[in-house]
């Protein structure tokens, strides 16, 4: 192969990654804001399964459990809840949109990450104003099959509520009133009761104790 031959295979593959590189500069530009908008609503519907009576739910700040944003919630119940009816700024139609008047706080959701076994654990947790755990929600993970991933399953979520921070700990064994761990998954279990949720929790109390009427 002669020193010509080799330039134009280098050229050529030049050429094919610098199309390829493009082709998806492209795609990606055309699917993100799409990617991004299904993201915020599956969140929104998140946030609303965790404190359903709340008539809306309004971001209080952020923090970085393992360096990671999270944000944390207000939800609210209005005293009186309004319609109006406005312009659609890009349509130009009519559309109703939500006044809440009134609002009261009713409870606060918190975004949270355990460092569990195999994967850092995104959560969700919900608490009444007295920062008692009302419900836990698992976002994501990448924990074993079979064993990690039961922290997903509702006889262990379902031990959550009603619980105050100092009762997150968990268990080997039966228990009345900590998180009784998932055999075979102790890590998993203390990743989102102890390090998820409880951080969340406290984390709460110290933001938000001195603003609770």
């Amino acid at each position: 192969m002669t020193a010509t031959d080799m330039a134009k295979i280098t050229i050529n593959l030049v050429v094919i990654y610098v199309i390829g590189g493009l082709i998806m500069a492209f795609v990606y530009a055309k699917t993100s804001p799409i990617m991004f908008i299904k993201a915020k609503e599956e969140k929104e519907a998140a946030l609303k399964l965790m404190m359903p009576e709340a008539d809306t739910i309004n971001t209080l700040g952020t923090w970085e459990p393992y360096e990671k944003h999270a944000e944390y919630y207000a939800a609210l119940k209005c005293g009186e809840l309004k319609i109006n009816q406005v312009t659609d700024e890009k349509t130009g139609k009519m559309k109703e949109e939500k006044e809440c008047l009134s609002p009261e706080d009713i409870g606060y959701i918190v975004e949270g990450y355990g460092k569990g076994y195999s994967s850092y654990i995104h959560i969700l947790a919900s608490v009444d104003k007295n920062f008692t755990v009302q419900k836990i929600s698992v976002l994501a993970h990448g924990e074993t099959p079979g064993l990690g991933d039961e922290i997903e399953k509702d006889y262990f979520l379902n031990q959550f509520e009603g619980k105050s921070a100092d009762n997150l700990i968990v268990i080997k064994g039966e228990t009345a009133d900590k998180i009784e761990a998932i055999t075979g998954a102790t890590i998993s279990s203390r990743a989102v009761t102890e390090d998820g949720v409880k951080n969340g929790v406290i984390m709460l109390q110290d933001k938000l104790s001195g603003e609770v009427q």
